[in-house]
């Protein structure tokens, strides 16, 4: 098992010094989806929620969540964020929303956290435009698919 970073010597949390090392590109892509009743995806994509575009709205809280991630996660570093993107996608099948975070940087360290806590956020106002209609919808497998740059190179889920 790796090292855990956040934690100094003694074992107590610290933010790791990323001073030393090289400015690299890095990008990273994080999924998630939320569930609902057939009659809630429909109220999403024929247009018909009260408190307007749901997609366009939870596209916009998971870039200011990406952006927002050094405030919202302690040991995070504010990072020079290059790229946000959101891609919601509805799936009857699921039936749902899927959401995919892309982010980017060119910097010290990684953009993990900012793609998680896009979706995250995404998936929250989601759930915060629709719930007068479904409180039974649920957020689920929210996940980095895939992390490239720096040190520890590429990773992809499988």
């Amino acid at each position: 098992m790796a090292e855990l970073t956040h934690f100094d010597g003694s074992g107590h949390a610290h933010m790791v010094d990323v001073s030393g090392k090289p400015v690299t590109d890095r990008i990273a892509v994080a999924e998630g989806a939320v569930r609902m009743a057939p009659e809630t995806l429909a109220l999403i994509t024929e247009g018909r929620a009260k408190k307007g575009d749901v997609l366009a709205v939870a596209r916009l809280a998971g870039i200011m969540g990406a952006k927002k991630t050094a405030d919202l996660i302690p040991l995070c570093h504010p990072l020079p964020i290059t790229k946000v993107a959101l891609d919601l996608t509805p799936d009857a099948e699921l039936p749902g929303i899927r959401i995919a975070a892309t982010v980017r940087t060119s910097g010290q360290t990684g953009v993990e956290m900012e793609a998680l806590t896009a979706v995250s956020t995404a998936a929250l106002t989601l759930y915060d435009m629709v719930k007068a209609a479904d409180r039974a919808m649920t957020i689920e497998s929210i996940r980095l698919r895939l992390k490239d740059g720096g040190k520890s190179g590429r990773y992809e889920a499988e």
